[in-house]
């Protein structure tokens, strides 16, 4: 008689998996400050809404880090990926005016690696730290045959909380309010199928590259701390994370019907990252569509505000002018070229 057919023999690992979430398990207990249960290796996540919120909104994000992972995999390190899995969810719930209250992350992988997961975690805590969130749960999915050797995808999702009063609003944005720009800690996760081609195409050995190696997996910059601190305050009308389509097609989203940001190009501060893609023969219009270009976040103020705002911000994040709101039929004009 042959032996029965198991699990592991399809090439899921339950013990494997089990010890991870044991892992998993023993690391978020200790940052756990609004549940008295831990919720890890539990069907669903129970958590107290604080109870000094009056008329409590919540606000939601999903996002993952796109095809960075695969540069991650390239160089076999991933103790930074975490931390812009949480970035993309986090600053997308600042812009309504959300303060990040819990994470929950999916990871789906050919095989479970012990080190290669708990590296990913680490990442995953300690944006969950800067973005003052809570890690309350997730799935570890082992996928063979959907994922090949070697591959992985991570995916994260975040609920903020939001006071009624302190909900940002489009109807908040006046002409001549300013349009600052927070500098971006580099890539952060977006483009990076452009950047991988032209990796490729010019046949570039980035392994043994430092500044390249660097640059590729420099972590994105979580806006939370300074950005929640402005909004309690009451200190911006609007804000914009600079994600995938650039600072034109995100901005548009918050700009109200019958204004326009009108944005000085050549006052962008360009990281020396998006210079040296500039020279692989891309077009300024197609790294604009692309890249964030040095603009991370975006602030829409009062003019009277921008020396308290200033304050807030460290020396390599400082926020500057970039242009200001006028009366227009399109919602973003861009003027001038980009010092490269």
């Amino acid at each position: 008689m042959p032996n029965n057919l198991t699990y592991a023999q399809s090439g899921v690992n339950i013990r494997s998996a089990d010890k991870f979430v044991k892992f998993i398990s023993k690391i978020t207990s200790k940052q756990s400050k609004n549940m008295k249960q831990n919720n890890i290796g539990n069907f669903g996540s129970v958590t107290k809404i604080p109870s000094f919120l009056k008329q409590v909104h919540l606000v939601a994000s999903t996002d993952g880090v796109g095809t960075k992972i695969e540069i991650a995999n390239e160089l076999n390190k991933f103790d930074t990926i975490g931390i812009d899995l949480v970035a993309m969810s986090v600053n997308d719930i600042l812009v309504q005016g959300g303060n990040p209250f819990i994470f929950l992350d999916y990871i789906s992988i050919n095989k479970i690696i012990q080190k290669k997961l708990k590296d990913i975690l680490k990442g995953i805590q300690i944006g969950c730290k800067l973005s003052s969130c809570e890690l309350v749960g997730g799935e570890t999915a082992e996928m063979p045959g959907t994922y090949s050797k070697g591959k992985f995808d991570i995916a994260g999702f975040c609920v903020g909380l939001v006071e009624k009063n302190k909900i940002l609003k489009k109807k908040n944005i006046k002409e001549d309010n300013l349009i600052l720009a927070i500098p971006s800690s580099g890539l952060h996760s977006n483009g990076f199928s452009l950047v991988r081609y032209v990796l490729k195409k010019n046949k570039i050995k980035f392994k043994k590259n430092k500044k390249l190696k660097k640059w590729l997996l420099e972590p994105t910059k979580i806006y939370v701390k300074e950005v929640n601190q402005l909004i309690n305050l009451k200190l911006i009308n609007g804000c914009a994370h600079i994600t995938g389509g650039g600072i034109k097609d995100n901005i548009s989203r918050i700009i109200p019907k019958g204004r326009c940001a009108k944005i000085n190009l050549n006052k962008i501060k360009v990281k020396k990252v998006f210079s040296w893609l500039k020279q692989n023969k891309i077009s300024e219009n197609e790294m604009l569509k692309t890249f964030n270009c040095g603009v991370g976040f975006i602030l829409i103020i009062k003019k009277s505000n921008l020396s308290k705002i200033k304050n807030f911000f460290s020396k390599n994040y400082k926020p500057y002018v970039i242009g200001k709101i006028i009366r227009g039929k399109s919602k973003v004009l861009l003027d001038g070229k980009i010092n490269w």
